[in-house]
């Protein structure tokens, strides 16, 4: 069973302007790849708020291929996966989204909010922002670099399925009642979990 963490930032205050991609891969119970891809916006507009948390510029994606060119390269990948991401809602979002602006189908594959997961798994925690997960978990990251989020949401995810006992990760929503979301090419269910 595949699983793969995924972050994406965005160049302004619009879902379908993506300017960076990181990816997790998650095998036996670790972290065995990470992936970081800059992506050059159709429109090209960064507005000076998303630049002051993720540092990307216009000149640092004006030699950056598209949306749909960087996420091939991975559709492999994504095909019958389990994805997660920190704050699913906004990440899936972003996807969905891009993949609209495009006029492209989306992908097959389920989803998981790893931001739900922790709330319900460490309900103890002041906030479960990622960078207070990285923190409680003694991880070093730089917040808000697409890579390093993924590798961390990984991470934390890794911690959560051994803190319930879970088999792997994707085997963490039917412990903590948790329904999975899912994109399809006929559209997507969001990630949502049942009243405690």
């Amino acid at each position: 069973m595949k699983t793969i963490a995924i972050d994406f930032e965005t160049a302004n205050e619009q879902r379908a302007s993506a300017c960076s991609v990181g990816l997790a891969w998650i095998e036996d119970g670790r972290v065995t790849r990470v992936e970081e891809r800059l992506i050059r916006p159709r429109d090209m507009r960064f507005s000076g708020m998303n630049i002051a948390i993720h540092g990307i510029r216009p000149e640092h994606v004006e030699d950056a291929a598209e949306f749909p060119e960087v996420m091939d390269e991975f559709h492999d990948d994504f095909c019958g996966a389990t994805m997660i991401a920190h704050n699913a809602a906004f990440d899936f979002s972003v996807w969905r989204s891009s993949l609209d602006l495009y006029r492209q189908s989306y992908p097959e594959l389920t989803y998981l909010c790893s931001l739900k997961m922790s709330q319900r798994i460490w309900p103890q925690f002041l906030s479960h922002r990622l960078n207070m997960l990285a923190e409680h978990l003694g991880l070093r990251f730089v917040h808000h670099n697409a890579a390093e989020d993924a590798a961390v949401c990984a991470q934390a995810a890794i911690e959560m399925a051994r803190q319930i006992g879970a088999a792997a990760v994707h085997a963490i929503p039917a412990l903590i009642g948790m329904k999975p979301g899912r994109l399809t090419a006929g559209g997507y269910e969001p990630c949502t979990c049942r009243k405690a």
